[in-house]
């Protein structure tokens, strides 16, 4: 290469004007990074830290020292006695508070008969001492107090409220980890079913939308009368509220009273009702059917879209070599395809892969579909074991990383190849 070639290789250095105009393309995107490191990184690494944490659901909150005061008697007149009693507890069962401390405003006129040595009073001031809380830790203060005329009268018993201090650690936040989380996941019986229901349902309900998207967008690429209205129609179910269709198809494939069975009995295809969405397998394979229902109009708008785009003289060359129908589509239409139907492939299988709410709806995760979502919400909430549920989460998000650098170095295809 001679001097005057031209370089197609990067500069080795930025002219003064480039290095400002860097600087200026930095400060432009830093809003967007901070708002995806806020709305993705900061919520994945919680999802990290937490699933190598032994935390359940009450765990949420850092231990506190609680109070409730009462008096066990009655004030009215001069010299009538009483028990002032203060119920503490830690709010935490199985969290440590230190140093836990009490303070009261001593109401004027009271005189206190009994005390416990913990507790001190001081300029009108009740304070106790009261050391180190385990998990679960319940007592009870009670002080003999005896009326005087400044409390009768001006009866300050409930002029303030008792304050209860301590030092202590939240779990989400000190350095002690384990891997009991991933171990009771991995030990679960119904492990690899889950994770075999979770891919059946991610590939197949992905590869059915592709080809029902597909076929659709086949139908429509050529204009005819009433065009327009069948768009619209192929995107009702992509554009309805899930929890409406998810209604509609139980209400469908109801046992007793879908229109689905009556209609199968009648014409003596089956001598009894079937449970679509109760029996296995057919209920994995109702909640695939509904993912490739609902979400196939995406895929045919994106395909649609590229099909239109593609040039026609290749077609009307095509058509005087002789070519079929199906050559023509198959080595002209598919090549130019590729790049569209890669990329839909890929989203598809991380959003499928995701999806909780259609099988929540459909089938709560019973009969044979809970995936790796419902697990999640299963273990976090309807088990209240958090630790376990993000661990879950991680499990998950793994899968799609690998999944995600596998398809795009050996399967991706870019556009027009």
């Amino acid at each position: 290469m001679t001097e005057n070639s031209p370089n197609r290789g990067l500069p080795k250095s930025l002219g003064p004007l480039a290095r400002r105009e860097e600087h200026l393309a930095w400060a432009l995107l830093l809003p967007t990074l901070c708002a995806v490191a806020l709305v993705v990184i900061l919520p994945l690494m919680a999802i990290f830290w937490i699933s190598f944490k032994p935390i359940e659901l009450a765990d949420l909150r850092a231990p506190v020292p609680i109070v409730k005061e009462d008096l066990r008697g009655a004030l009215q007149t001069i010299g009538d006695e009483a028990v002032l009693r203060y119920r503490l507890r830690n709010s935490s069962q199985s969290e440590f508070i230190r140093d836990v401390t009490l303070r009261d405003k001593w109401p004027d006129g009271l005189e206190a008969l009994s005390l416990d040595s913990r507790c001190t009073i001081s300029s009108w001031n009740l304070v106790c001492a009261l050391g180190d809380w385990n998990g679960g830790h319940r007592e009870k203060i009670q002080i003999t107090v005896k009326a005087r005329k400044e409390f009768v009268f001006e009866n300050s018993l409930k002029s303030s409220a008792p304050i209860m201090t301590g030092d202590a650690t939240s779990i989400l936040t000190n350095f002690e980890f384990t891997t009991k989380n991933f171990v009771r996941i991995f030990d679960a019986a119904e492990f690899f079913n889950v994770l075999w229901v979770t891919f059946f349902y991610t590939i197949f309900g992905t590869i059915g939308a592709l080809l029902v998207g597909l076929f659709a967008a086949l139908l429509l690429n050529k204009s005819f009368k009433g065009q327009s209205v069948l768009r619209g129609l192929y995107l009702f179910p992509y554009v309805a509220p899930v929890i409406a269709v998810a209604f509609a198809w139980i209400l469908l494939f109801d046992p007793f009273s879908g229109s689905a069975n009556s209609l199968l009995l009648q014409m003596g295809v089956t001598q009894q009702a079937i449970n679509f969405f109760g029996e296995r397998p057919l209920a994995l394979i109702m909640v695939t059917v509904f993912e490739i229902w609902r979400y196939f109009p995406l895929s045919f708008l994106f395909i649609l879209a590229r099909m239109q785009s593609i040039d026609l003289n290749m077609y009307e060359a095509a058509d005087m070599d002789g070519a079929s129908p199906f050559q023509k589509f198959w080595y002209l239409s598919m090549p130019q395809l590729m790049g569209i139907l890669s990329v839909l492939f890929l989203l598809r299988f991380i959003w499928t892969f995701n999806k909780f709410d259609d099988i929540f709806l459909l089938t709560g995760g019973n009969a044979g579909t809970r995936t790796l979502t419902v697990n999640v919400y299963e273990q976090a909430f309807a088990m209240s074991n958090i630790g376990a549920g993000a661990a879950v989460a991680v499990l998950i998000f793994c899968c799609l990383l690998i999944f995600s650098i596998f398809f795009l170095k050996f399967f991706s295809r870019e556009e027009g190849l």
